[in-house]
């Protein structure tokens, strides 16, 4: 079995440390929105619903932005089999 360019393991590492600092942000936001929703009950002077829509935007962005760096990943990995191929 042929072992992955440089590149290609830059690419994928790349990707996952993305992936998982824009899990943290959402994890992080959506904690905040949850625990002021529950703060809420003690405390009515909290605003749940400005947190609610950030930890709202903030989990779009991210699915959005992993998707894009997910599809540019199967780009690369296809135009670098394309080209492997082409060396054979």
């Amino acid at each position: 079995m042929a072992q992955k360019p440089f590149k290609l393991q830059l690419m994928e590492t790349f990707i996952t440390l993305m992936t998982a600092a824009f899990g943290m942000i959402a994890a992080l936001a959506w904690n905040s929105a949850i625990s002021e929703a529950i703060k809420q009950y003690f405390q009515p002077e909290n605003q749940v619903l400005p947190l609610m829509i950030y930890a709202v935007i903030i989990t779009v962005v991210a699915v959005i932005c992993i998707v894009a760096v997910a599809r540019t990943l199967g780009k690369l990995k296809d135009a670098m089999e394309e080209e492997e191929s082409k060396k054979a």
